[in-house]
């Protein structure tokens, strides 16, 4: 097959007016950083994909990136004589839209295995619901480019991302037969079409990466949301678009939800396999069905075997203050999302306690890769009462605490269990009384000290 050759397209104006954003950002914490240049409304995490899929090491901006793989694509589409429209200008207009991009090979001039991935969630229409036309359009135009990016592939890949959030904006819980039942109709609608496309087109479910991220996909392929909230503790598209379909605002959520009445919908291990189970047969490919715990009572006792984290992993750093506090939770998770270690760091505490909080910290973390259940440390640490201890700042999913360890555990449940449904503490459990703030763990109690050490005495 002949090199691609470089051309520079004209996507009928597209990219005119569009204000864009340029920012220094890096493909992770090792990489150099480079500056990108983005639509000035799309995220961080986006520009952070761009500069993983921009070819070179220099400045990049989304346009001459993209146009880097769609040129030598829309050139061989005019050289055959194709009747399908501008084909450019609707590769560009998928991207500006984050309805559909290139996976990173062809960003990266790899045609030899190429595949296109589709936002689910971004052909909803407010209102109206999936733009269904639309989205066959988009499988049609996917088919084309990868067709004449590599004519003699075997098979031509065309990835589907974020169910999850097309089924939240549809109002449709992801763990309910109503949610399987209308991804599968779909995705089946989908998979029809792929019949009257020219060459093998196989429609799969895409692994996350920075294609991905560059369209804002939440979900990787068909898997659930695990929680409503991002790393940074805002509510996610999704679940704002769940709120929305619902007809609910975030304060009328949080009310119900502090009432005991939670809001959001919590997906698990068993809807994912329900969900996967569901889309198998139509789908031509899937990731491997994700494993669902047996019931205890058909459980066989086992030795506890420890699951180790992956080298590389998924986390987040959450800052926050308890009662004036500071307060740094970090964490580690799984390939599937589930938690597998925490860290607390408390820079502005005394040696001791500090010591102390990181020895726990570690205990959980060892709990959890052996299979401790977080809802059993939620339950357990959850309304520990000791200093500090008070208002919560600088993260909306907590807003007091009676120790740092509750709100270590109230934040986790929200995060990983979907549970903001924790009853809050009373102010008065966490006010000053007139012996004054709650005690740090190895202070002595409070009163007449002399007396209090002349009744203590030496035991040999």
């Amino acid at each position: 097959m002949p090199p691609m050759k470089r051309i520079k397209t004209q996507p009928g104006g597209l990219w005119r007016g569009v204000r864009l954003r340029r920012l220094s950002a890096a493909a992770d914490p090792d990489s150099a950083p480079r500056y990108v240049s983005l639509p000035a409304a799309w995220e961080d995490s986006a520009a952070e994909a761009l500069a993983a899929l921009a070819q070179g090491h220099g400045p990049a901006s989304l346009e001459s990136a993209a146009d880097a793989w769609i040129g030598p694509i829309a050139l061989r589409a005019r050289l055959a004589g194709w009747g399908g429209g501008d084909l450019a200008h609707d590769l560009h207009e998928l991207l500006l839209t984050r309805r559909a991009t290139a996976a990173a090979p062809l960003w990266q001039g790899d045609a030899a295995n190429p595949a296109i991935v589709l936002n689910l969630a971004a052909f909803h229409l407010p209102g109206e619901g999936v733009d269904l036309d639309a989205l066959d359009a988009a499988l049609r135009t996917a088919a084309a480019a990868l067709h004449f990016a590599a004519p003699s592939a075997p098979a031509l890949r065309v990835g589907v991302a974020d169910l999850a959030g097309l089924l939240a904006a549809l109002g449709l819980d992801y763990g309910s037969q109503a949610g399987r039942d209308r991804a599968v109709a779909i995705l089946a609608r989908l998979r029809a079409a792929t019949a009257d496309l020219p060459g093998q087109v196989h429609l799969i479910a895409a692994a996350p990466g920075p294609a991905e991220a560059l369209l804002g996909v939440e979900t990787g392929g068909i898997a659930p949301a695990f929680g409503p909230l991002t790393e940074r503790g805002t509510l996610t598209r999704a679940t704002q678009a769940w709120l929305a379909a619902r007809g609910l605002t975030a304060e009328a959520a949080l009310a119900a939800t502090l009432a005991g009445r939670s809001q959001f919908p919590h997906a698990n291990a068993a809807a994912h396999a329900a969900m996967h189970d569901a889309l198998a047969p139509v789908l031509h490919a899937l990731p491997a069905r994700p494993r669902v715990a047996a019931p205890a009572a058909e459980a066989k006792p086992a030795a506890p075997r420890r699951r180790d984290l992956p080298a590389r992993h998924a986390g987040s750093t959450q800052k926050a203050s308890v009662g004036g506090h500071r307060v740094f939770l970090r964490t580690s998770e799984y390939e599937d999302g589930g938690l597998g270690e925490i860290a607390i760091t408390l820079p502005k505490e005394t040696a001791a306690f500090r010591g102390l909080m990181e020895a726990f910290a570690q205990s959980v973390s060892l709990g959890l890769q052996h299979g401790v259940k977080l809802e059993e440390f939620v339950d357990a640490f959850t309304h520990t009462r000791f200093g500090p201890a008070g208002v919560v700042e600088g993260d909306p999913s907590v807003t007091r605490a009676t120790s740092v360890l509750d709100y270590v555990f109230r934040t986790l449940a929200v995060q990983y269990l979907g549970r903001a449904d924790l009853p809050g503490p009373e102010v008065e459990e966490e006010s000053e009384t007139e012996s004054g703030p709650p005690l740090l763990p190895l202070d002595l109690p409070r009163g007449d000290a002399q007396a209090r050490r002349r009744g203590l005495r030496v035991v040999k």
